[in-house]
């Protein structure tokens, strides 16, 4: 069986088993598990690893940990449907039962929503963009258009964020490939909804930063917090702005292979 690219090196300290086989995930953190964070996330899913009997790989050396990568993970108390990461396995394993397995074990609220044996190429270079859902309430939607108009008018909007390195000012508008608000769907007064699509860059700006950058640019004033929910994350198409799928390329990939099975 040939082994992948980057298997630990059988000299090393404490030699584990080759990567054979290497899954990309998509999970969702739904209702009040979207306040976990990506180290409560992190913990939760080694344990449901474990508990699901998902042959996962090791690092070599001293202090071995699984072969798991986190993908541009979201703001702690953001829901969203669209989180990746990619795991290494020790024995080829059909992705529907890793899948169902790894769903079963996590708590409800965190749910493993596709899994797809990982093709050629980086998943995190294919994450260029996200499009959000941000809900809001307790404003007038009339302020909200305004405030929207208003920020798409202008060619910048510098905001300010506390970072690892202190405070930091940057643009917020470049990296805002569409926004629009509507009122609500279920006619509740005074809430109103946001549809942002943004490109992911250095530095990234986040759904908390286009709202401080609407109260700048066009004075918005939220009263009560917004609840922000990620429904895709993916390859940016240029033409339309809008957010693909990041596992397009691999099912491809697995439907060639597929196809040159059977006509062998």
């Amino acid at each position: 069986m040939t082994t992948l690219p980057g298997t630990p090196n059988p000299e090393a300290p404490n030699p584990q088993l080759p990567i054979v086989q290497k899954l990309r995930i998509r999970y969702a953190k739904r209702g009040r598990l979207r306040f976990t964070s990506h180290r409560d996330f992190g913990r939760a899913f080694e344990r449901a690893v474990r508990r699901a009997g998902t042959p996962i790989g090791f690092s070599s050396g001293f202090s071995p940990h699984p072969k798991i990568s986190y993908a541009n993970a979201s703001p702690t108390g953001a829901a969203t449907e669209a989180e990746y990461l990619e795991i290494g396995l020790t024995r080829v394993c059909d992705p529907e039962d890793v899948k169902a397995a790894l769903d079963d074990a996590l708590p409800a609220g965190i749910d493993i929503v596709d899994v797809v044996v990982a093709g050629q190429g980086s998943l995190a270079d294919r994450l260029q963009a996200s499009e959000w859902e941000i809900t809001l309430t307790g404003v007038d939607p009339s302020a909200v258009d305004e405030a929207v108009e208003s920020f798409l008018a202008v060619e910048t909007v510098e905001v300010e964020r506390m970072t690892k390195k202190g405070m930091r000012t940057f643009d917020c508008r470049e990296a805002v490939l569409a926004l629009s608000s509507r009122s609500s769907e279920s006619g509740q007064d005074n809430c109103a909804i946001l549809a942002l699509v943004v490109r992911h860059g250095t530095p990234s700006v986040r759904p908390d930063d286009v709202l401080a950058g609407l109260r700048e640019s066009g004075g918005l004033a939220l009263s009560e917090s917004p609840l922000l929910n990620r429904l895709a994350q993916g390859p940016l198409d240029s033409e339309t702005g809008t957010v693909g799928d990041p596992f397009a390329l691999d099912r491809d990939t697995s439907e060639q292979s597929d196809g040159d099975r059977g006509g062998a």
